[in-house]
């Protein structure tokens, strides 16, 4: 496929791409959009041009909105229908290539717009789905040679954190202050956190409503997920240590976390479907799947200090990932939780083998024990005030690259205490 629109060979956002987003355009007005190479496509205007007058189901303009929930909501057949027209609409040749009046009204440059959240997020999980990252978590905080805790190997685990703090790339992060007591004092104390970190995640995002009782089982959960995102959990360790025992993260997660902007679809990642780790021991009935459920997605993480450079401080895949997206819907509604359209399910923190691919500042610098050295000549343990930490993802293969872009946010420093 090739497109009547120019973009570099290592965009992201390719024809094979198709990714949705909100954005405000001309400083005036939201709509929902999608995106090739450095285009953002203003979609409210583009559905009252008629181009998708013969989508079947699409009667209305959901377009015109400061959320993509009612758009999602409509559910695969027809979302997916728009995606594949869109792409047509975008082919050299096609009746939107001359249509020079529609492309002046819908076609802005990326410098020309702002990006929102792209959701509503009525409820959000984060999981803890990369074994090596809970291995790692496990020698650093318990016992090295049980790092695993017993239940690890037959559930994913998870607990529900904040919507309300999960924010967009660009939105600046508020280091946070809350209890202290490392373990050789008596007692704790009140401070800003002196380990703030990040965690390398991706999310994903659902469709469709259900009712209290009901279970979505292993094989209707990818009808449910409509795309994913890159997702960044910000983590106040110091914090969390103290109070995540017997209930877990509570104040040294619930400050805030940052999204990317494009919600790329799980269509557009098809392509890029892979193997998951082998499940040792094996899973009860309803956790069991077939085919490939994990995918092939390059991660990179950049530090930058104030006034520096942006330096590669993690290069991981998802495709590492213990239990897969299918496995946490399915267990996350087995027990009849609902769910709602909007929800984000988070990953994880994604950490492999490799000690480049750890997926955050604990593991990186495995508690501050081994410093990380900046091109500036400066060291990080964690992350310091005017930090700003930038998450790539993107898959690649046989000429066709599908990414996510980048979410990106700097530390500011805490509120006077």
């Amino acid at each position: 496929m090739k497109s009547f629109v120019d973009y570099s060979h290592d965009s992201d956002f390719s024809i094979h791409n198709i990714p949705f987003g909100v954005a405000v355009f001309n400083k005036e007005y939201i709509a929902c959009a999608t995106r090739i190479g450095d285009i953002v496509i203003d979609l409210a205007s583009l559905h009252d041009f008629g181009y998708f007058e013969n989508i079947k189901g699409l009667d209305e303009n959901v377009f015109e909105a400061y959320t993509l929930n009612e758009f999602i909501e409509l559910g695969k057949p027809i979302t997916n229908d728009v995606r594949l027209k869109i792409q047509e609409l975008l082919l050299e040749g096609s009746p939107l290539a001359n249509d020079e009046k529609t492309k002046e009204v819908c076609f802005f440059d990326l410098d020309k717009v702002q990006m929102m959240m792209p959701v509503h997020v009525p409820n959000y999980t984060d999981f803890y789905s990369s074994i090596q990252h809970a291995t790692n978590v496990g020698m650093l905080f318990r016992d090295p040679a049980n790092a695993l805790l017993p239940n690890w190997k037959h559930l994913p685990v998870g607990y529900h954190g904040r919507a309300s703090s999960i924010v967009v790339s660009g939105v600046d992060i508020q280091r946070p202050v809350g209890q202290i007591k490392p373990p050789t004092a008596e007692k704790p104390f009140f401070s800003p956190s002196l380990q703030l970190d990040f965690e390398l995640e991706m999310g994903f995002v659902v469709n469709k409503n259900t009712e209290l009782g009901e279970h979505i089982p292993m094989e209707e959960t990818e009808d449910a997920i409509f795309g994913m995102m890159i997702f960044n959990d910000w983590s106040a360790r110091d914090i969390q240590s103290w109070e995540y025992i017997p209930l877990g993260p509570f104040l040294g997660k619930n400050f805030g976390s940052n999204i990317s902007p494009w919600i790329v679809t799980m269509e557009a990642l098809n392509p890029f479907r892979t193997e998951s780790p082998k499940q040792d021991p094996e899973v009860l009935d309803y956790l069991k799947f077939e085919g490939d459920k994990n995918y092939d997605i390059n991660l990179e993480v950049y530090l930058k200090p104030e006034n520096g450079e942006d330096n590669l401080i993690s290069a991981s895949n998802y495709k590492f990932m213990y239990w897969n997206m299918c496995q946490q819907l399915a267990h996350h509604t087995v027990n009849g939780c609902n769910v709602e359209v909007g929800d984000i399910y988070a990953s994880g923190t994604i950490s492999g083998e490799d000690p480049k691919s750890y997926g955050s500042m604990l593991e990186l610098t495995w508690r501050g024990q081994n410093p990380i050295k900046l091109s500036n000549g400066e060291e990080r343990k964690f992350v310091e005030d005017n930090d700003t930490i930038t998450m790539k993802a993107w898959s690649e293969k046989d000429g066709i690259r599908v990414g996510f872009g980048e979410v990106t946010s700097k530390i500011l420093p805490a509120r006077k205490i």
